[in-house]
């Protein structure tokens, strides 16, 4: 089991890696022949420098050993150190570029997933299984370098032991097997409380995040929700802690075990060479080469082993990356191409219901959308309005029934391009930490004549008098995550640029999402009033719990208890006795009367 996961680790990431970062594999080469090398330098010529001094004591023949060892021990010492830097700075590009291409794949899931805590947790163990645990590139790589390394050591060094003290192999091999059974078990420790320990830091950074972060400042102020922050944010830390605490706890226990097998080898392997020296079985120099050369051959044989062991732990965390990366999409992604439009919408016999959930949201939907059409999207809250223009934008697919762009399934469309048919501002609409400019664009490649569209779309919102105000203009950065310059803008403001964002995308069909609820009334009257202006010829639909701006729209569509219970133009409901709409203006215009 261990092996077939080993071998899809390095299946998925070595082809990949090689093709990359070439200059990465040389340089452990060359790391392999230095660290191979580096422990044969004292055993080879430590025992002459001793037998020396108490034979001869030839001072030339002494201070050439010695000089030996120091160069050659400088020298592959500070190779060792460069190439170690120099693999660190591929580690760190390989993180990089697997990073970025995890981050792609979220983009690609089905956008439902995002609700999904089994998606959700599963992220978590990719990120931390790519960087935190699995060492990235050097991680996955290493232990079998490191491994290669302790097999040419110890064939070496049994060369060297076996002649003079072979009892040294026995000593060592059986404490070995020992340590390694110890080892193992401190392997499944640490990964039976990997996955509770990602679940946790999730949830644990989650609220960390939100203490520090400005934008639920005024919340938590304002509702006195300071201590239940903190509490949660304590009650997480303390079971993070906890984890760790009962982890390191048991890792201590078997660590000092591990220490205790140590003793006794060093204890029976400096007794054994000992007595053979005492009686004259070897020379003062050969005692002083089988202590190193045993040394060596416990820490190769160990590195051996560990290196395994390290190997089938960091390769099931990296793993976990791997899991992710081949999530199932749950969307259906189509060829066909999409045409320039007009186009047309058709939802048939369409209903849905959240993923785990038994209760349908919508049901039974039968809608038709035209080329041009204004449609208005009215109901109250929890009626499914949001909902179904998600679906629309593929954001969902329907559990019954289909949409249809122009006669065709909408999942028969080729995704990426079906997304480009929509320009939507959503009510929970998220801007970037960019320029104003950058947060209209998007897409588009910055260019002086675009510039002077993206100033001219945040005049049709509204913002000609802000920008006024701004030294920098349109190029004017949104919060102040990458320019301490930047502005905080209103809720209306943010609104607004938002609008802009999706009228300069020009897609065949804007979806406005309340679009004015954060908006001053004077500012309201003036969306409203340019309402078919701004959305030139274009198809739209305005979900809105402000009937007065129903009046600016083709069509409306009533949604109460799930279904579409009323449609028609603005008078048409208006004068329908007792008709859900009727009620609901007459409601409102009493309202504002008052």
């Amino acid at each position: 089991m261990k092996d077939n996961l080993i071998l899809t680790v390095y299946k998925y990431f070595l082809p990949s890696a090689w093709r990359r970062y070439k200059g990465y594999f040389v340089i452990r080469f060359l790391r392999l022949i230095v660290n191979t090398v580096t422990p044969f330098i004292p055993i080879l010529f430590m025992p002459r420098i001793v037998d020396e001094l108490v034979g001869s004591r030839d001072v030339k023949r002494i201070t050439t050993y010695v000089l030996v060892i120091l160069i050659t021990e400088y020298v592959l010492n500070n190779l060792n150190g460069l190439f170690g830097n120099i693999l660190e700075r591929y580690s760190q590009k390989f993180e990089n570029y697997y990073t970025a291409l995890m981050s792609a794949r979220i983009m690609e899931l089905d956008f439902q997933l995002t609700e999904d805590k089994k998606a959700l947790d599963q992220i978590e163990l990719a990120k931390n299984g790519m960087s935190w645990y699995s060492g990235g590139l050097n991680g996955i790589v290493e232990p079998l370098f490191n491994m290669a390394t302790a097999l040419l050591t110890v064939a070496g060094v049994v060369v060297i032991i076996a002649g003079q003290a072979p009892l040294i192999l026995f000593i060592t091999l059986v404490l070995l097997i020992l340590s390694a059974s110890l080892n193992k078990k401190m392997n499944q420790i640490e990964q039976e409380q990997y996955a509770k320990l990602s679940k946790i830091n999730r949830v644990f950074s989650y609220m960390g995040w939100e203490l520090i972060d400005f934008r639920y400042g005024k919340d938590i102020r304002l509702y006195g929700a300071k201590d239940m922050m903190v509490n949660k944010w304590r009650d997480y830390s303390n079971m993070f802690v906890k984890m760790w605490g009962e982890l390191s706890g048991k890792l201590i226990f078997l660590r000092l075990l591990l220490m205790i097998v140590d003793v006794i080898r060093d204890f029976g392997i400096y007794l054994y060479v000992g007595i053979l020296a005492i009686f004259g079985k070897i020379t003062l120099g050969v005692t002083t080469q089988m202590f190193t050369a045993a040394g060596t051959f416990y820490n190769s044989m160990r590195s051996l082993v560990m290196g395994y062991q390290d190997l089938c732990k960091r390769t099931h965390y990296a793993n976990e990356y791997v899991k992710f990366m081949d999530y199932p999409a749950a969307i259906q992604k189509g060829t066909k191409p999409v045409g320039e439009g007009p186009h047309t919408f058709e939802f048939r016999n369409m209903s849905f219901s959240y993923p785990g959930a038994d209760v349908e949201v919508l049901k039974d939907i039968n809608l038709t959308l035209t080329p041009g059409e204004h449609l208005s999207i009215v109901g109250l809250n929890g009626a499914g309005k949001t909902t179904l223009v998600k679906l629309l934008c593929r954001l969902y697919d329907p559990t019954e029934g289909a949409i249809y762009m122009d006669g065709v399934d909408i999942r028969e469309y080729d995704y990426e391009q079906y997304m480009n048919v929509f320009a939507p501002v959503f009510q929970d609409f998220k801007l970037f930490a960019f320029s104003m400019k950058e947060n209209v664009l998007i897409q588009a490649k910055d260019t002086p004549e675009r510039e002077a569209e993206v100033t001219q779309v945040l005049d049709k919102v509204g913002l000609t008098e802000k920008l006024s105000t701004l030294s920098k203009g349109v190029n004017t950065y949104v919060f102040k995550h990458f320019d301490e310059d930047g502005i905080e803008p209103s809720g209306g403001e943010q609104q607004k640029l938002a609008i802009a964002r999706a009228l300069y995308k020009n897609a065949p069909v804007v979806i406005l999402d309340e679009p004015t609820a954060a908006l001053d009334p004077m500012a309201e009257y003036e969306i409203y009033r340019q309402f078919n202006d701004l959305v030139d010829e274009r198809t739209a639909i305005y979900i809105s719990h402000r009937l007065s701006s129903c009046q600016f729209c083709d069509r409306i569509a009533v949604f109460s208890d799930k279904e579409i219970k009323e449609y028609g133009t603005h008078a048409e409901l208006v004068n329908k006795k007792n008709g859900i709409y009727a009620e609901m203006f007459a409601a409102q215009a009493q309202y504002y009367q008052v």
